[in-house]
């Protein structure tokens, strides 16, 4: 690939910005540097340049600047291979509702960039990237009055927003989703039972609804949630202990295969899905105090 003289001196002069401490300067740089056709990855021994993609890559979740795509609602889905997959979950969600979709890509986003207009954002992270700190960007720095967090394996058959959103509204619950469940006492809460809709301890990030202002107060995802699975328990319980209330209802959703569990590395998927149980158990075993009413 050739690289013009203008080019390299552009990320050049970002790389002087930046040891400068001047950021507003070197996000001056990349973005004169994307206008070129070009974006520039921060490696160990400085930069690397490649050709523009249809979207911007990151080389973290928190480089993400803040989100607005003048919407009330946006849903947030965070895409980690098979990509195919979440553009069809995408089409879903735009086809039955009028709200924004934001899509983080950890790695490669494939064709997601087919559907990216003015009310759906596409942004790609290096791999590796953690599943918690992605969650978080749509905490922290969507503009919208509610956020859904979403699973790219869940399809919209229907509206599914209206719905939450007016129970949002009503103000008694801070979130509301689809599927969750009351903590199993009996077996030292190392389970989650499902007791259909209505008030719970617990909801799933198959599809999560978030009163996005009230999360300020909660605070975020736990950051060492490198993996999905339980951190949304975790996150759940977090929300109980700061006094919010969460329903679960029946929505029109239906889940398709799910690549971030079914095909995921199973040494991986367990080490982490453990690493993150056992946090909940130390933190909160025997709180009851926080837990919903028994049902």
């Amino acid at each position: 690939m050739s690289i013009p003289d203008s080019v390299t001196q552009l990320a050049q002069a970002r790389m002087d910005a930046r040891a400068a401490k001047d950021f507003a300067l070197a996000d001056k740089y990349r973005d004169e540097l994307l206008r070129a056709g070009f974006e520039i990855v921060d490696v160990a021994t400085g930069y690397e340049l490649r050709e523009k993609k249809p979207y911007i890559t990151l080389p973290f979740a928190r480089d993400i600047r803040p989100i607005d795509l003048e919407n009330d609602v946006t849903v947030g889905i965070i895409v980690d291979g098979f990509t195919d997959d979440a553009l069809e979950t995408v089409r879903t969600v735009k086809a039955n509702s009028d709200c924004a979709v934001a899509t983080i890509s950890i790695g490669d986003a494939g064709n997601l960039f087919e559907e990216m207009d003015k009310r759906t954002y596409l942004i790609s992270v290096a791999p590796g990237a953690s599943w918690a700190d992605c969650a978080n960007v749509f905490l922290e720095k969507v503009a919208s009055k509610y956020v859904v967090l979403m699973d790219p394996s869940t399809r919209f058959t229907g509206d599914a927003i209206t719905p939450v959103v007016a129970e949002l509204t009503k103000g008694e619950y801070v979130a509301v989703g689809w599927r969750g469940g009351l903590v199993n006492i009996d077996d030292e809460w190392r389970s989650v039972d499902d007791k259909g809709d209505g008030e719970v301890d617990v909801l799933f990030s198959y599809f999560m609804a978030f009163n996005r202002e009230a999360m300020h107060e909660v605070g975020g995802f736990n950051p060492r949630a490198v993996y999905y699975r339980n951190a949304d328990i975790e996150f759940s319980l977090k929300i109980r202990q700061a006094g919010g209330k969460l329903l679960q209802m029946d929505l029109p959703l239906n889940q398709d295969r799910h690549h971030g569990y079914h095909d995921a590395d199973p040494g991986y998927r367990d080490v982490q899905s453990k690493k993150t149980y056992d946090r909940i158990l130390e933190k909160y075993r025997g709180k009851s105090a926080i837990l919903s009413p028994r049902r």
